[in-house]
């Protein structure tokens, strides 16, 4: 493993499907408050926007679109409900990563991770798919005071491996605003009809599927 140079991955749509956990989440969240079903295109659409990386807010927003004003408490009470307990989306979820990949990157980078979800949420699913694979540091909302697009969280990785070549792969306008303002080169992750979005925010390569990132790396 090169100690001096480090690969940080967003968790969802990089790492973890989460058409089925955090996208349902919104859809149901949001029929639940307003009584109105959102497309996941338009989920979408507000993502590309930028400004959307907490889905309890874009739950809440959507919400006001369609014209009910919900409770951002009971909103998140509610979405954590459906994702961890009574629904439990979060076993819906699928990992992207191919048998083989992540352990040939950590021979050559170390691995960290940088993202939007609760401790809570991000631990089942990494204990559940790569248990063998070590990230450090992992870096949680918990861990920051501004969210993306803000740098915080790749700024504290940073100081955490002080001297070191940084990449930062995503998904999102969000994830690509929070690497261009840390001067992390970014790496997109979209499929090709949304991938300007991620271009147009400075990515040096977008890619429809993590498993072609070895292709992009030095």
């Amino acid at each position: 493993m090169s100690t001096n140079r480090v690969l940080v991955f967003d968790m969802d749509g990089v790492l973890a499907d989460v058409r089925e956990s955090y996208r349902e989440g919104i859809v149901r969240t949001v029929r639940h408050f307003s009584g109105q079903t959102v497309t996941r295109e338009r989920i979408q659409n507000y993502k590309n926007q930028g400004g959307w990386n907490n889905d309890w807010a874009l739950s809440q927003q959507i919400c006001r679109d369609f014209g009910v004003e919900a409770d951002y408490g009971e909103i998140s009470r509610y979405f954590l409900d459906i994702f961890l307990g009574s629904e439990g989306l979060i076993q819906r979820e699928e990992w992207i990563p191919r048998d083989g990949l992540l352990e040939r990157l950590a021979q050559r980078f170390r691995l960290a991770i940088f993202t939007g979800r609760l401790r809570i949420e991000l631990g089942p699913t990494l204990k559940r798919w790569v248990p063998q694979i070590h990230f450090d540091p992992v870096i949680t909302t918990e861990d920051v005071t501004h969210g993306k697009p803000h740098p915080e969280g790749l700024n504290t990785i940073a100081k955490l491996c002080p001297g070191c070549e940084f990449w930062y792969v995503g998904d999102t306008v969000d994830d690509a605003r929070s690497a261009k303002a840390a001067g992390v080169p970014f790496i997109g992750i979209a499929p090709p009809a949304h991938a300007h979005f991620l271009h147009a925010q400075g990515a040096i390569a977008v890619l429809d599927d993590v498993n072609a990132i070895e292709g992009v790396l030095p």
